[in-house]
């Protein structure tokens, strides 16, 4: 796909991925996708294709109700992280996907390093 035809967020993924993928010394990514209306975490294993713990603004577990804000992020943030240590995963790298480091990824990134991920 030539570059002049990708959206910018597409531009920025890749351009994000191939650089973590440099960087990665064999640790699980902690990928983030954000919708308009809730926000997902996955811990992926790239070299199995394999994904070890996720969890998202749709878990019932956290019973939210508005979905789209920081505070659940956060709350997504420290689930993804208590999932990811119960599966025995501490180290990971950050895959933003292309979304800004502010708001409501800051937020998720943020609560996942206090409840024990190191990245």
């Amino acid at each position: 796909m030539p570059k002049s035809s990708m959206s910018p967020l597409a531009r920025r993924r890749m351009r994000v991925r191939s650089k973590l993928k440099r960087v990665q010394r064999g640790r699980l990514r902690l990928s983030v996708f954000r919708s308009g209306s809730n926000i997902y975490a996955q811990v992926i294993d790239d070299t199995k294709g394999v994904t070890v713990a996720s969890a998202s603004t749709l878990d019932k577990d956290l019973g939210l109700r508005n979905k789209a804000n920081v505070d659940s992020a956060a709350k997504v943030g420290k689930l993804i992280a208590e999932r990811a240590k119960s599966a025995g995963v501490e180290d990971v790298y950050f895959d933003r996907s292309g979304y800004l480091f502010h708001g409501r990824v800051k937020a998720l990134a943020d609560s996942a390093r206090e409840a024990g991920l190191n990245f």
